[in-house]
């Protein structure tokens, strides 16, 4: 990024300042006050030069109450709770294309700075759907988000910080002073700079907070099972398979149709790797579409395309750097070419078709080509007829072909559209509103059967035409619904628009992509975490869920056992200890914690070793090596193997624990994570202590 950018990027900023100051000075959680009434206390860094504040001109952010629930979080949140911190609230909703590209960064910035920054979304929704809790943990889960997110149904705190879109990024320092604000994707580098900035300036002052701290995670608390959000199908029917995209899971499932497992593609693990089927990796991948004995795969969250050739059992990279092309991009060289979301396939004839989600285009490649590139759409995000040049899509998540057209789910619009292979025709609307005044469009969705303009789709991911219809993933209402292409005519067909697990009659949860074989149709119930088997032709179909035999979910990745230190963990040396000889050393840790604070039961405390020196009378079993602590009260007890019946080692003891705030008996509040660690001479005698005692002093 050039010097010039970022300063503006900057100036974007802090002028956030100016915008939201009449909103914020409503309701604060400090007490309020003029900040140019006191000056700013001289701040000296460690060079001894005077450090200015970054944000001279703050005032007290407002609070964050108003939310009808909290997730990521044992309880709600208040900027109390967070002040040392520095704060970074993320305005989203979970339909959004650009709020999903905000997430990476958020995630560099947490990995980055995981002691002095605390990342909060603010869901505030755009559909109904979206304002339903249950619909946010499980979004939440399938984003990975790792930190405390509001449901903010009903706009309270965007309001209260005059949020005017998705995504918003807003800034608090950590003595809970509003910064600023800047919307949009894209700002990994500013923003990491203020960060930067303000950790320098408010750990030169001493109002840094930089202990962890912990949030009670959704994907805890919801089980999947050997499919993980399945995303899109496809079926080949001549080569008896089903092709799944675990989404979650970042690995693509082949099945026979009746159920017996044939392969499974990718390790499980994310990131962008090729090779054998085990060495493979993915990033929540998403469309499929075959081709002679090549499956080409929309790799979604690593912005490439995937190719498999299904005979030698080899992933290889059609397109895509792994990086997110710039809004608006053209296309270029396959080898070359960054991607922007892509999250659907088709083939007709020679040529490939991509739902690219991110720029709300479509973009083909004609097989063996060296270049690809947009085939329809302006980059505008709307639902506008027209050319394939002045035509508007809208998140185009979903697409099919019945070969003279394509059929593509705009989620965004919450529309059909038909796009066609003849360039001399025009991009029409099928179903859903269109040609509104800028934007408007985007804001007309519902549950309605009806033709054309007045029927309504909330938020369609998948499309499938068979038997010259199309059948639609009307996910937001969980419903499958069919279309009459000629009569533009929408009619519910499966699901009671209610979430639930029910087969008969049938309950879906937001299924995002259809198959065809054998006279059945597949559906990917997404957040159920299973496929159904249902008949295209029964008028009020019961479904079967189709399992997959021997199929697990992958193994989880080993944790690391070395025995790590944070540059904040201070080492405490301990006097020699003289220990009775015996088969394990005895460790009782005892905890001063702040004054409202208690052990968290639930934490799975641990402590590490780490022998040096003579190690002959340390086992060589707890050589970076974790073992559980058991609680009592404020103390906690651990046990080490010995080696030896006499001798002397050196012993170091890192502890991990967590406590957190008193609020009821049975829900503790904000949780934070410390270590302790201390250098332990040992002596192993007959005539020696039965333990040994530690002190861990949270700070």
């Amino acid at each position: 990024m050039s010097i010039r950018f970022r300063s503006a990027l900057l100036a974007v900023l802090w002028l956030g300042l100016l915008v939201t100051a009449s909103c914020a000075q409503e309701d604060t959680d400090s007490k309020k006050g003029d900040p140019k009434a006191k000056p700013e206390p001289k701040v000296v860094g460690k060079d001894g030069k005077t450090l200015e504040n970054p944000f001279p001109n703050r005032f007290p952010a407002p609070s964050l109450e108003g939310g009808s629930a909290w997730l990521n979080t044992s309880d709600e949140i208040s900027l109390k709770d967070v002040r040392g911190k520095i704060v970074l609230i993320d305005f989203w909703t979970y339909c959004c294309i650009n709020c999903m590209h905000v997430l990476p960064d958020l995630k560099f910035l947490e990995k980055k700075y995981p002691n002095e920054l605390v990342v909060i979304g603010c869901h505030s929704a755009k559909f109904d759907n979206e304002k339903d809790t249950e619909a946010i943990r499980r979004a939440i889960v399938r984003y990975e988000i790792e930190h405390p997110v509001i449901n903010d149904s009903e706009m309270t705190v965007w309001r209260k910080f005059n949020a005017r879109s998705w995504p918003t990024l807003v800034l608090i320092d950590p003595e809970g002073q509003y910064c600023g604000y800047i919307s949009g994707e894209g700002h990994r580098e500013v923003l990491d700079e203020v960060v930067t900035r303000l950790i320098t300036y408010h750990k030169a002052k001493g109002t840094l907070d930089q202990t962890p701290i912990r949030f009670d995670l959704e994907r805890s608390k919801l089980k999947s099972g050997a499919l993980k959000f399945p995303g899109k199908l496809l079926a080949d029917e001549p080569g008896n398979r089903l092709f799944i995209s675990d989404s979650n899971h970042n690995r693509i499932v082949i099945s026979s149709l009746d159920g017996k497992l044939i392969d499974v593609i990718g390790n499980g693990q994310i990131g962008m790797k090729d090779g054998t089927y085990s060495e493979a990796m993915f990033d929540h991948p998403q469309g499929m579409v075959l081709k002679d004995d090549t499956l080409y795969v929309a790799d979604t969250e690593n912005h490439s395309i995937r190719t498999v050739n299904l005979k030698t059992k080899q992933v290889a990279t059609l397109a895509g750097t792994g990086e997110q092309a710039r809004f608006r991009a053209e296309g270029g060289e396959i080898s070359k070419v960054a991607l922007n979301s892509p999250w659907d396939l088709t083939i007709v004839g020679n040529t490939l078709y991509i739902a690219m989600a991110g720029p709300h285009q479509l973009w083909s490649y004609v097989l063996g080509a060296k270049r690809m590139g947009v085939y329809a759409g302006n980059g505008r995000e709307d639902i506008i007829n027209g050319s394939l040049d002045d035509s508007a899509f809208a998140q185009p998540s979903g697409i099919s072909s019945d070969g003279k057209y394509l059929y593509i789910a705009d989620s965004e619009g919450s529309s059909i559209r038909k796009v066609p292979i003849d360039k001399s025709e025009k991009v029409t609307t099928i179903v859903g509103e269109h040609d509104l005044p800028r934007g408007a469009t985007l804001f007309e969705f519902g549950d309605v059967d009806g033709v054309g303009k007045n029927a309504r789709l909330q938020h369609p991911l998948g499309v499938l035409y068979h038997e010259g219809k199309l059948f639609v993933a009307d996910s937001y209402n969980h419903k499958i619904k069919v279309v009459d292409i000629a009569k533009r005519e929408s009619t519910t067909w499966l699901g009671t628009g209610k979430i639930s697990t029910e087969l008969s009659p049938v309950g879906l949860h937001e299924p995002a992509g259809m198959t065809a074989a054998r006279g059945k149709l597949y559906i990917a119930d997404t957040n159920n975490h299973r496929i159904l088997v249902v008949d295209p032709k029964e008028p009020k179909p019961a479904a079967t869920v189709f399992e997959v035999a021997g199929l697990t979910a992958p193994a989880p990745v080993a944790p690391s056992t070395e025995v790590t230190l944070s540059p904040n963990t201070k080492v405490t040396a301990v006097a020699a200890q003289k220990i009775e000889a015996g088969k394990t050393l005895k460790l009782k840790v005892s905890f001063k914690l702040p004054e409202g604070f208690k052990l968290n039961p639930e934490f799975p405390m641990k402590a590490q070793f780490k022998a040096e020196g003579d190690q002959t009378v340390i086992s060589a079993e707890t050589l970076a090596k974790s073992a559980p602590g058991t609680i009592e009260g404020k103390d906690a007890a651990f046990s080490v193997p010995l080696a030896a019946e006499a001798g002397k080692g050196k012993l170091t003891v890192v502890v991990s624990y967590s406590y957190c705030t008193e609020t009821t008996p049975d829900k503790p509040g904000l949780c934070k994570i410390d270590k302790a660690a201390w250098s332990v001479p040992i002596e192993v005698a007959a005539d020696g202590a039965k333990h040994v005692e530690l002190t861990a002093v949270a700070p």
